[in-house]
This record gives C-alpha cells, structure tokens and sequence, in this order.
C-alpha cells in the first residue's frame, strides 16, 4: 500500500485492512510502503516468499510501480484503487470502493493483459513526451517549493506550459514507415484509447496486443483549443493535423540526446531514441469475473 495514498490513514489502518481481507478469507501480508523503493522491494520479496497473490494499493504511479515487479512472473496481481484517478482500474471495471475492490481479490478471475514498455521502463496506461512531462515536473515543483495544492499547481503548471508553447521535432518509426512531426506533444497509449465524446480517455479492452499513438502536428494555441473542442463534441477523428495510428512497437528519435518521458504519470529522463513495445498477455490481473448469462 502506498502509506501517503488517499484515505488520511489511522494508526491501526493496517490492522483495519488485515481484517477486511480477513472476512473474505485472505491472510494479508500489509506494508505501508513510504517510497516507491519500498513498495518494489516489498513486491519481490513477496514473489521470492511465494506469495500466491501480490495485492497494490494507491494511484495508478503505485499500481504501476508494483506491476513492474509482478510483470512476467505468472503471479496474480490485485488492485485496490486509493488514487485521484485510477484509470486502470476504470478500465478493466475492478470496483473503486475499497470493501468490493478487497471482495474482488478473493474472488476474481485472472484476465492476462498487456503492458507497454519505454526503453525496458512499463506502463500500464500510457507514455507521454512534451507538454505533459513538462506540466507534472512544474507542478512537482509548485508543490514541493510553494506548498501548492495538486490540482492547483496543476493548474499554474498548464498555463505557463502554453506560455511557454514548447515544440518538439521528433521522427517516428513505426509499420516500415518514417514520420517526421514538429508537434507540442506525443501520447502512446497501452491498447487503443476511445479519443471521442464523453468516453474519452477510456479503453475498451487491454488486451488487444497493440499501441496506440496520438500526435498532433503543428497547431498554435488556437489549433490545441480546437483539438479540445473537437474531443469534446465527439469529433476529434474529423480534426485535421491529428494522427493516430497504432503497432506492436515503435521508435521515436529526435535531436535531443535525453528526453523527459512521463509513464503513467510519473516523469523519468530517458536517453534517446525511445523504444516502445507492447508485452502482449504479460500481466495477470485480477477482475470481477463475467456475469452469468442464464442461457
């Protein structure tokens, strides 16, 4: 469990928690972990112990950090959504509130699904270069310097990010072919994203063996305003200058020799090029198992 995650927890949390997966007849093994180094050596010991189900509790950085260690090992892996966010869990409907997500570790079915992968780094959500890397370092900032709220320095972080307007000239390899774009922002998404109406943001399924790439090419501040509102009508595939295609792997170079890369919402400096693949069937995840037809 990530111990600076959500719920404000009490001193006997984690005797709270031991008693929950109690009463769905699981002994729990619970750390509260204070570092994401913790939270991974935590995970392999458990994998060297044997542990017959690693269980992450927190935000998708968390979720992400533990299935870094549980990836390809065979070992079940259970989510307890504690984040803002929590796509992943959304994605695969594993329940958000924390008794049902617990039932859901005890009795849900193992559903193998993928994960991407950025010069040997996963993620389960998506990778992003440009804009967005740049807004979560300067709100990291914001909030470490300032005391800022979240959400607030997001906010400050975005406004001085389309000040800035910073662009980025990248060549993309991908299906035999070159792509040269000078584009504010590059997304590559675990499976395919539903880029349309109210679902945007949204994946259908995780285990479709592909990634997904979202660039735009050249907008100004008025062509980003427009993508937004294209997004939001439901009609982002009719915008122009936006491409999204999708393969197995890719490359993306550029004449930077180091690169800020945000996967899952956590910023790394990579050098370059960045090697994208899709690990097809490589995370075994518990879900709610399907309901019964009657038929």
């Amino acid at each position: 469990m990530n111990g600076g995650a959500g719920c404000g927890y009490a001193p006997d949390w984690a005797q709270q928690l031991e008693a929950k997966f109690a009463a769905v007849g699981l002994d729990a093994d619970i750390t509260l972990a204070q570092s994401g180094t913790e939270m991974i050596a935590t995970a392999e010991q458990a994998l060297r112990d044997g542990a017959p189900i690693v269980v992450a509790g927190g935000g998708d950085g968390t979720i992400n950090a533990v299935a870094s260690v549980v990836v390809g090992s065979g070992t079940p892996f259970g989510v307890l959504p504690l984040g803002t966010l929590n796509h992943f869990a959304k994605d695969l409907n594993i329940p958000l509130e924390l008794d049902a997500a617990i039932a859901n570790v005890a009795q849900g079915v193992p559903h193998q699904v993928d994960v991407g992968e950025v010069n040997g780094r996963i993620f389960l959500n998506n990778s992003s270069l440009g804009l967005y890397p740049d807004i979560v370092r300067d709100r990291e900032k914001q909030q470490r310097r300032l005391g800022r709220g979240k959400w607030l320095a997001f906010s400050w972080a975005l406004l001085a990010a389309l000040r800035r307007y910073p662009f980025l000239s990248v060549q993309l390899t991908l299906n035999d072919a070159v792509h040269a774009r000078r584009t504010p922002f590059v997304f590559i998404g675990n499976n395919e994203y539903m880029m349309e109406g109210l679902n945007i943001g949204e994946r259908e399924r995780l285990d479709g063996g592909q990634l997904s790439l979202y660039v735009a090419q050249r907008p100004g501040r008025l062509g980003l305003l427009k993508l937004a509102l294209h997004a939001l009508f439901g009609k982002l595939s009719q915008a122009k200058d936006f491409d999204v295609l999708t393969a197995t792997d890719l490359e993306v170079a550029t004449h930077h020799r180091r690169l800020r890369v945000a996967t899952d919402g956590e910023v790394t400096i990579m050098n370059t090029p960045l090697q994208y693949r899709i690990r097809k069937a490589a995370l075994a995840v518990l879900v709610p198992a399907p309901a019964l037809s009657g038929e």
